[in-house]
């Protein structure tokens, strides 16, 4: 069973991971309706970490950010995302994003990085969107891994920023060799494994 609990949020069912650590509670992404969420369990959030800036995964980072008054994490090439409100409205979507406040931080790949002394090893997997991360726990063999990786798919490469080629290799060099038994925990649809997406996955023979 997971040790974590999880929430599914937004006009796209963007999947955010609430875990806990040994000096507090960490979140992974904020789709819409995330705050509302975790007050509702008056849930305590220490860090918020974003696996990318695309619209649907951080929609709540600056709500969340400003609760819990909590730093945020991401990779530098999703900074503007995250910073102007109407970075999506240059490319033609009809939103503005609140962006974040001082206190974020930036993330790069890392054999092991510690977020209250909970250690991870921090892959980038572009090609679905510029700075991608990917958080994989070895201790419990959790990846969450954005929207690189789902169940029988992979992540779309027709957005501004992506590149199929780059997206695919990226899979095959960086998540494929963690290991069959990794159980994948994307950000959208269910949770499946690395074994099952090698043997599977129709993007990826």
């Amino acid at each position: 069973m997971p040790d974590f609990d999880s929430f599914t949020g937004g006009v796209f069912d963007t999947n955010c991971f609430y875990l806990s650590a040994p000096e507090g509670n960490l979140l992974i992404d904020a789709p819409a309706g995330a705050l509302d969420w975790l007050q509702s369990k008056d849930a305590q959030v220490d860090l918020l970490l974003l696996t990318h800036g695309h619209v649907d995964h951080i929609l709540d980072a600056a709500k969340i950010q400003k609760a819990y008054g909590c730093p945020v994490g991401y990779h530098k090439d999703g900074e503007a995302m995250l910073m102007d409100p109407t970075f999506f409205k240059k490319f033609g979507f009809g939103l503005e994003v609140e962006p974040l406040e001082a206190g974020g931080f930036l993330i790069d790949e890392s054999a092991e990085e510690t977020y209250l002394g909970r250690r991870f090893q921090v892959l980038l997997v572009p090609g679905h969107c510029p700075g991608s991360l990917c958080f994989f726990d070895r201790a419990t063999n959790e990846l969450f891994g954005g929207d690189v990786l789902f169940a029988g798919g992979v992540g779309r490469w027709d957005l501004p920023g992506g590149d199929r080629e780059v997206l695919l290799s990226g899979i095959k060099s960086k998540l494929f060799p963690l290991g069959d038994p990794v159980t994948v925990y994307p950000g959208h649809g269910p949770a499946t494994t690395i074994g099952r997406e090698r043997a599977t996955n129709p993007y990826l023979f």
